[in-house]
């Protein structure tokens, strides 16, 4: 058994340059440190966990064999976190054919409620998202909790950026549905 040598406050770039010389502990130092963050991330674009294992597993593979190229500009989580989306983004791409829907105006007329969303638990919320047809959850992952713009999704996606608004703005209506939903049968139900 090893001694573990790494904690949280160990200093990154240590870190980083322990992982670059192949140091296995530091891998796993690394991996501990930031499995959780991205495992919630991988989730976030696919359906299930056993995918979601998969797509971070070859995440963390992405990440080691490029941790050279990590420049020290910026977060060094917020660059591992792009690795992921991406690896996320490119299993997506492999797995589902997106088709262009037609712009749907009406629905950014339909304004929903905070007094709705203020009775959600975050896990709700998070399982509304996930109900997503794959389309649909992908670019509203993207545009709503990444900050990905439209321009950058269709070309992460390879799709137009009309396309992208317009399955963003029915990702918010199916959601909005949902809301509505959730929120008639759980008055139904204090009222039973």
């Amino acid at each position: 058994m090893f001694k573990k040598i790494f904690t949280k406050k160990t200093d990154e770039a240590e870190l980083i340059a322990r992982c670059l010389k192949g140091n296995v502990q530091a891998q796993e130092a690394m991996y501990e440190r930031f499995a959780a963050k991205m495992y919630g991330v991988c989730l976030r674009y696919t359906k299930n966990t056993h995918t979601a294992e998969d797509v971070m597993q070859e995440g963390f593979i992405k990440v080691f064999r490029n941790l050279a190229q990590f420049r020290g500009e910026g977060s060094f989580e917020g660059w591992v976190r792009r690795i992921f989306v991406n690896t996320a983004i490119e299993h997506y791409r492999k797995q589902v054919n997106m088709y262009p829907i037609l712009e749907v105006n009406y629905l950014e007329e339909e304004p929903y409620s905070d007094e709705i969303i203020g009775h959600l638990s975050a896990e709700d919320l998070m399982n509304m998202i996930n109900q997503l047809a794959p389309g649909y959850r992908t670019i509203f992952n993207l545009f709503v909790i990444e900050g990905y713009s439209h321009q950058e999704i269709a070309d992460q996606l390879q799709i137009s950026e009309g396309t992208s608004k317009s399955q963003l703005s029915r990702a918010r209506y199916l959601l909005q549905q949902m809301i509505l939903e959730q929120k008639i049968s759980g008055s139904k139900e204090k009222y039973v």
